[in-house]
């Protein structure tokens, strides 16, 4: 017989849903900024100052909610709302100008697919070179790598790559900039608070169950990533006229609605009583200067930086994969079945498991482990022949790698966070990790694919994973090994619910404390 957990259902209800209501949208903004005419380099550019400012934001947010502790469930409410609005409004902002009438006298040689009525062209009136969409059946007969025009006065619509000249200082672009950078802030702030309420309401030392309440929201964000690809797929219809331009409404309707459904669930937390710090700035500075802790910090960013990689380019490379392929037709379909591979098949089992595996090596050796599965998920990316290889990689490769080392960087930043103080380690751990390490990985990441592309992208950054798991193993066994021993599978009462004296000795008990410089360390 299956016993339901009361006091945490609302908790897999509320990461169900969140995460349910971002399936639909965060894979997509990339190739949502691209339809609309954003480049690689100036994606990259957004996505590397956004992190920037989770570094301070993050930390921030998560200060408000240890200081202002009785209020945190209405800020983290609030957050929710406004991150609802931002990313719905996203779906009213108009395509930018990416078509233009020219003679078919102005074509060059083009790259023929049978499979395909679309083909990219080069076009250049002698100031302007671009490479543009030909609508081939309309206005060309084709041969195997020409496109001969049906008359030299012919003129016709085409699709440039590139936006029209002032599109960057237009109402298109930045709105969507406004709209996803605020949307984006308020989603990563309230997934920050959300480890950190999932930690208050398992209590100290239970750090090990986080996994299998995270694992709902990997389960929301999977089949919701999938339904709003095929939504998309099937209620939009390629044609001359919209050469291939998507409509996302069904994809943001989606994502409103479970939001509004998470909201309503978030009412039902009960978030037990904590513990205020006396002094949040100066614990979290002691803690911060020990050498492992420090080094902890260092690696999450480089951990951002191999995520980036995927979250923000994986799917762009997808598309340029599927143009040289000839896969374009059903583009937005894989794009959701990739995306459901990597939550319902890796990251369900890996959240699952996470809680075990932690507990039988450890968080040092589960985190070099991380970086050589990043090394090789990254240079399997590089080797797909056709953008539908992505779907095995991403299948066995996504809880190995992002599941697994996420549960290994919020767990042991709860397991070292000073009494009062889990929010603002949090809120910095996640700066690091999708802060910082987001904004390099994002801008090196842009100019990389700019310059290089797509699949050296991903070379380059197997080579740096794997670079990380060789240096972060010597690090490891030879200076930390004593101060990030393996975590504790026991489940001691609550702060609220125990005396001091009898925190104490269930912790004796357990095996597990943390001494007088907050490190973690099994007591024999």
């Amino acid at each position: 017989m299956v016993k339901i957990n009361y006091t945490l259902l609302p908790v897999k209800a509320h990461y169900f849903f969140l995460l349910a209501a971002m399936g639909p949208i965060l894979p997509f903004l990339p190739v949502f900024g691209k339809q609309l005419g954003v480049s690689e380099v100036v994606m990259g550019g957004i996505n590397a100052v956004l992190p920037i400012l989770f570094l301070v934001i993050k930390p921030f947010f998560g200060y408000i909610i240890d200081y202002f502790h009785k209020k945190r469930k209405i800020i983290f409410i609030s957050l929710l709302i406004a991150t609802s609005l931002f990313y719905f409004l996203m779906v009213f902002i108009p395509n930018s100008e990416t078509v233009i009438t020219i003679k078919c006298g102005s074509l060059h040689s083009c790259n023929y697919s049978s499979e395909i009525k679309t083909t990219l062209c080069h076009w250049s009136n002698g100031n302007t070179s671009e490479y543009i969409a030909v609508d081939l059946t309309s206005y060309c007969t084709t041969s195997s790598e020409y496109v001969d025009c049906l008359s030299s006065n012919e003129t016709g619509t085409l699709v440039c790559d590139e936006p029209v000249s002032g599109f960057y200082l237009g109402f298109s672009f930045w709105a969507f900039t406004i709209l996803m950078s605020l949307g984006t802030i308020g989603y990563n702030v309230s997934n920050c608070i959300s480890d950190a309420i999932c930690f208050y309401i398992l209590g100290d030392g239970c750090e090990m169950k986080y996994g299998k309440q995270r694992v709902w929201g990997t389960i929301g964000f999977g089949i919701s990533a999938l339904l709003g690809g095929f939504a998309m797929d099937f209620l939009n219809h390629d044609d001359a006229q919209t050469q291939g331009a998507k409509d996302y409404f069904p994809a943001f309707s989606i994502a409103t609605l479970c939001m509004i459904i998470d909201i309503l669930c978030c009412f039902k937390l009960k978030l037990p009583p904590m513990p205020k710090s006396e002094n949040i700035i100066g614990d979290i500075r002691t803690l911060i200067k020990k050498p492992h802790i420090a080094t902890f910090l260092s690696f999450a960013v480089f951990v951002g930086i191999c995520d980036a990689s995927v979250i923000f380019y994986l799917l762009w490379y997808l598309e340029d994969l599927a143009k040289e392929t000839g896969f374009s037709s059903n583009i937005k379909l894989l794009e959701g079945l990739t995306v459901a591979v990597e939550t319902l098949c890796g990251e369900v089992i890996m959240f699952s498991l996470s809680g075990k595996i932690l507990s039988k090596i450890g968080f040092g050796h589960c985190l070099s482990m991380c970086f050589a599965f990043y090394a090789l998920r990254m240079a399997l990316i590089a080797l797909i022949p056709s953008p539908w290889w992505i779907i095995p990689v991403e299948m066995f490769m996504q809880g190995p790698t992002y599941a697994l080392c996420y549960t290994t960087i919020v767990a042991y930043a709860s397991a070292v966070a000073p009494p009062g103080t889990s929010g603002t380690i949090q809120g910095i751990v996640a700066g690091m990790d999708d802060g910082l390490g987001f904004s390099i990985g994002s801008l090196v990441g842009g100019v990389i694919y700019r310059m290089y592309g797509g699949r050296m992208l991903f070379i380059i950054t197997s080579v740096v994973a794997i670079t990380c798991c060789i240096i972060h193993s010597i690090l490891f066994n030879l200076y930390f090994k004593h101060s990030l021993e393996k975590p504790s599978n026991s489940t001691p009462m609550k702060t609220s619910q125990a005396s001091p004296i009898e925190e104490a000795a269930e912790f004796e008990t357990a095996k597990f404390i943390r001494n007088q410089n907050n490190d973690v360390a099994i007591v024999n």
